[in-house]
């Protein structure tokens, strides 16, 4: 079990790809803001550009190489000999394929070394690809947390939910059968977790938006069994898992007749308020589901004024 910090001094890169700039926004601002209270340096990575998760479900999987190929080799270019955090799962993902498949299958190699050599870039396989909780985990530690909790956490169990893709097929954020690495991290920060046995199950991503029914159902299914576990919030690692949960509990209460409201945070939003992060840079008033409980939970009166 990880016990003291071993960050890097010269701090991390990170790649926020697509969701972290629109609909996920509040996970990019949250995770800035807990870093900055872990004195933990990171630089969004210069110039980078769609990690292809989106062509390589649905359009050209060699497309997706190749746009996943240039933003590992501006990390291998950029100064400092730096680990890339790549905070989204499709985009953890993807990019980790990306290094795989060109160490394993010489075609996939030799057609993403082609592409770069041909714009003038460097090499790609040299950079460390991580996801910030594998990462906090790690290099910062459970008592890295524990020592800088500013905050008591007023609210209910929260269930720790991964979605399908950061623990498959890599092992790395954490193991891909009952993964409790999030676990441990909210209750090093004092947040109770209960037993989740849906952490790994998928939410139906972008089914939600082409076959719209069987989405929502998967939606359904994590949100009953969170709440029969006896949690009053979803805390997750995936911007896609996080607006699906988020956005669509009002309509399944609408079909069901069962009623459902819960908060559902990133996980650096909960660390980053347990250590003192400001409510305006965590984007809590960005929740959709739940305002009642945020404002309950992690607000103080005049926040809670302007909570709009």
């Amino acid at each position: 079990m990880p016990q003291t910090t071993k960050t890097n001094p010269q701090g991390y890169l990170y790649f926020p790809g697509c969701s972290l700039k629109a609909t996920g926004a509040a996970y990019e601002e949250s995770m800035l803001e807990l870093f900055r209270r872990l004195d933990v340096p990171v630089e969004e990575l210069d110039d980078w550009n769609c990690c292809g998760a989106t062509s390589y479900m649905a359009v050209d999987e060699d497309s997706a190489f190749l746009l996943s190929a240039r933003n590992l080799s501006l990390a291998h270019k950029a100064p400092g000999k730096r680990d890339l955090l790549a905070p989204c799962a499709a985009c953890y993902l993807v990019l980790r394929k990306t290094q795989e498949y060109a160490k394993k299958y010489p075609s996939i190699k030799k057609e993403v070394s082609d592409s770069l050599n041909a714009v003038n870039l460097p090499g790609m396989n040299s950079v460390k690809v991580r996801h910030p909780l594998e990462m906090l985990y790690n290099d910062v530690g459970l008592d890295g947390i524990k020592t800088k909790v500013k905050r008591r956490w007023r609210g209910g169990q929260v269930a720790c939910y991964y979605g399908c893709q950061a623990v498959r097929p890599f092992d790395e954020v954490d193991r891909p059968l009952n993964p409790m690495r999030m676990d441990q991290l909210l209750n090093a920060a004092g947040i109770p977790t209960v037993n989740y046995s849906l952490k790994t199950k998928c939410c139906g991503g972008s089914l939600t938006g082409t076959i719209h029914d069987v989405g929502v159902r998967l939606n359904y299914i994590l949100l009953k069994e969170a709440v029969r576990k006896g949690a009053q919030a979803i805390v997750t690692i995936c911007p896609l898992c996080q607006f699906n949960l988020d956005t669509y509990q009002k309509e399944i209460t609408k079909a069901t007749g069962e009623h459902f409201d819960l908060p559902i945070f990133f996980f650096t939003q909960t660390l980053g308020w347990a250590l003192g992060g400001e409510i305006d840079k965590l984007g809590l008033k960005r929740c959709i589901s739940g305002r009642r409980q945020v404002k309950d939970w992690m607000m103080s009166h005049e926040e809670v004024e302007s909570y709009v």
